[in-house]
């Protein structure tokens, strides 16, 4: 046997194993596909109730299906809207944390309300001693 006839030989058998690897997993597929469409759901049905075993069949080829009932809307929560103390242009007394960087305390002015985060709304604050701003928070100033 040449090397020209041995080559094509396990060609043929490739090709072959090749063709028998795909008709098995076109026919999974077709299985997987088939049991998928058996097990879709059905809308609901009214129930039996306890019948003698020849009775059940009929009753279940006489089965009504109704509409599910309709369902009542949830009453929303009343959130009480809190609002910012201090407003835009108020003085204030600043008092820094006891920890981390501590900052100047004293008087500032209210420059800009800020959206809160948690519990406290934010402002951001300006002195007049200073030439740039800070942020606070409303648990760090007081009225003056």
């Amino acid at each position: 046997m040449s090397k020209h006839s041995a080559k094509a030989d396990q060609r043929s058998h490739k090709t072959a194993r090749l063709t028998v690897k795909k008709s098995a997993k076109g026919a999974r597929a077709a299985v997987k596909k088939a049991s998928k469409s058996a097990r879709s759901p059905v809308a609901k049905t009214t129930r039996v109730a306890h019948l003698p075993p020849s009775d059940a069949s009929k009753a279940a080829a006489k089965m009504i299906r109704t509409a599910s009932p309709p369902v009542q809307p949830v009453a929303p929560r009343s959130v009480s809207i809190r609002s910012h103390k201090y407003q835009v242009g108020e003085a204030v007394y600043f008092t820094s944390p006891t920890f981390g960087r501590t900052a100047a305390t004293g008087s500032y002015t209210v420059v800009k309300l800020m959206p809160s985060e948690g519990d406290d709304y934010h402002y951001r604050i300006k002195s007049s001693g200073e030439a740039f701003e800070r942020v606070a928070k409303e648990s760090q100033l007081d009225k003056i």
